[in-house]
């Protein structure tokens, strides 16, 4: 056998090893994808990764790929064996692996139950990937671990958050041209279409509209998908599996008081009557900003789209005009 088919055959083996699903105490089951045979994570280590949480049917609950702000945190002591502190200590700076926490395992410990996301699942299911492990030198005190850590660390965010703010115009680019949408943008910078202009009436400040949307993210996700963040569609909600994370949720039209919202959408409520629907995208400026909106998902300096139909108007009383600051 010739050398370099030995090699090959030697580095099959060592990724079909690597890939093989173990099991640990405590019903932990777990897969390395990857090793970089670095030190592995102890207490005390300051962790920056990237992870997606699924359940038992593969549903994911999140991603932090989604919003592009992997997840910092101190690696902390383990509460029992099998835990996601102990599933961290079998992994290094550079690693990646999933792992499944036995839920019943998890309930025994720590006496809260399941809750409803994972109410008829047997485990809960981290895929991540280490992306920084930032140790405690040797003799070094505390306060000074700490700082070198803060320092380092608010250094990394700020080159994060630019890149992420350098990368908007290109993703809300390739979202319109991905989805083939004709837009006209208006002063404001806002991308719209109107599908169906509606009723002559529009609504003003202090009216209360009833509304259908669907709001999406403009990047895709792992499932080559763009995300759907929230809807008033009880039917759209179930296809993309938000209807998991929003248990009692209520579907169908959503009464909002104009101007109470985020400005792109109190933009584009204004563009069609009653009756009429449109497809605008905005640009975080008109949206959730730099702060993003971490509970629904969407990161800083993200750009979202939403598909909106008026079906009501309900006119209210005119708020009396600000008054004039001297």
């Amino acid at each position: 056998m010739k050398k370099s088919l030995v090699i090959l055959l030697a580095a099959t083996l060592g990724l079909a090893a690597c890939n093989q699903e173990k099991k640990g105490a405590g019903g932990l089951l777990y897969t390395i994808h990857k090793s970089e045979n670095k030190e592995k994570i102890k207490e005390g280590d300051i962790i920056k990764m990237n992870l997606i949480v699924k359940n038992d049917k593969d549903s994911v609950f999140f991603s932090s790929y989604d919003n592009e702000m992997p997840q910092v945190f101190m690696a902390q002591k383990k509460m029992y064996a099998g835990d996601q502190n102990d599933a961290l200590a079998l992994l290094g700076e550079g690693d990646s692996a999933t792992f499944k926490i036995n839920l019943d395992t998890l309930e025994k410990y720590t006496k809260q139950p399941k809750g409803e996301q994972f109410k008829n699942d047997k485990f809960q299911t981290f895929v991540v990937k280490i992306e920084k492990v930032f140790k405690k030198n040797a003799g070094e005190v505390d306060s000074a671990f700490q700082k070198r850590a803060n320092d380092f660390f608010q250094a990394d965010f700020k080159a994060t958050m630019d890149k992420v703010k350098n990368s908007e115009d290109a993703k809300l680019k390739k979202y319109i041209d991905d989805k083939d949408l004709k837009t006209k943008v208006s002063a404001s910078g806002l991308h719209y279409i109107i599908t169906t202009p509606g009723s002559a009436e529009r609504p003003a400040l202090g009216d209360t509209v009833e509304i259908n949307y669907t709001g999406s993210l403009t990047k895709k996700g792992q499932d080559g998908k763009y995300k759907v963040f929230d809807t008033s569609d009880a039917k759209v909600s179930k296809e993309s599996g938000l209807d998991k994370m929003q248990m009692g949720r209520t579907y169908g039209p959503t009464k909002m008081v104009y101007g109470q919202t985020v400005p792109g959408f109190t933009e584009a409520i204004s563009l069609v009557g009653v009756g009429g629907k449109a497809t605008v995208v905005m640009p975080s400026k008109l949206g959730y900003g730099e702060q993003g909106n971490p509970q629904a998902g969407i990161g800083p300096f993200a750009p979202i789209a939403f598909d909106i139909e008026i079906v009501k108007i309900i006119k209210g009383t005119t708020p009396p005009p600000a008054p004039v600051q001297p």
